[in-house]
């Protein structure tokens, strides 16, 4: 089976439209996808929409960063209703995001990166305004040659991470999760660079506050992380999904659509 659970659209900062994403989809052959975009939920109706012209199911979700670590992050999946607390949450996360992006401007201008917020909202097109699309703005004015050499050499260094922005705790974000009839699952574990004993103390901590599972399957985990997640997975009784974390090829251009998987349970989704 191919499928999906980890899918950005240019609602957050994913390159192509949710229609687009869902069109893509369909001519690869993927039978079950998920929305994820990072703390909006503005994508999912014209998804849903477009999910009805063609031959996919089509879940409901979300990504949220937790504060607790800068690469914790928290899938919503099988998301049943717009509920209030994510509603509130999300407004959060976007005006939080909203004064940042004067900040990065600032930050950028003072390393000799003539880029203005005009720039940038040009190529974001929707209401949230996140790093790749400062990137992308660098790169169409030729201070670097790809999203990489951006993140590298400016949005993603240690004196880029000192710009703060709101991010709610980790049990906040599974609890508005829940909120909305959704599961919520640790999403790409690897990235947070934690020894075996460190992220089963963490995982131990989420399931405390109600985690669900793990993204076991992702397109950049090595078979030994995969297996190792999936042990995890067994351990604590967990679901296991898997996606593939797609953006676009011109934000994320090592990343592809699609993840083909045997053996998974998705009874969780009804």
């Amino acid at each position: 089976m191919i499928i999906d659970f980890h899918l950005h659209t240019t609602a957050s900062d994913g390159q192509y439209t949710p229609s687009e994403i869902v069109y893509l989809a369909h001519k690869l052959g993927i039978e079950k996808i998920a929305i994820t975009d990072h703390d909006t939920l503005n994508g999912l109706d014209e998804a849903i929409y477009a999910a009805s012209q063609y031959s996919v199911e089509i879940l409901q979700g979300i990504e949220l960063g937790a504060s607790e670590h800068r690469y914790l992050h928290i899938l919503g999946l099988g998301l049943k209703e717009k509920s209030e607390q994510l509603i509130s949450m999300c407004n959060k996360l976007e005006k939080g995001r909203n004064e940042r992006k004067y900040r990065i401007i600032n930050y950028l201008n003072k390393k000799g990166i003539d880029l203005s917020l005009s720039d940038v909202e040009k190529v974001a097109g929707g209401n949230i305004i996140a790093r790749p699309h400062f990137a992308q703005a660098m790169i169409n004015k030729g201070y670097v040659n790809s999203s990489k050499e951006a993140f590298d050499n400016y949005l993603d260094t240690t004196e880029f991470q000192k710009i703060e922005r709101f991010k709610a705790n980790a049990n906040e974000c599974i609890q508005a999760i829940h909120s909305a009839g959704g599961k919520a699952f640790l999403a790409h574990p690897y990235q947070l660079n934690l020894s075996e004993k460190n992220l089963d103390s963490l995982i131990r901590d989420l399931i405390k506050n109600g985690l669900d599972g793990i993204e076991c399957y992702y397109s950049l985990h090595t078979l030994e992380q995969t297996n190792l997640y999936l042990q995890f997975a067994q351990k604590y009784k967990l679901l296991i999904s898997a996606g593939s974390d797609f953006h676009g090829e011109k934000i994320k251009p090592n990343i592809k659509m699609g993840m083909f998987v045997n053996n998974i349970n998705l009874d969780w989704i009804d």
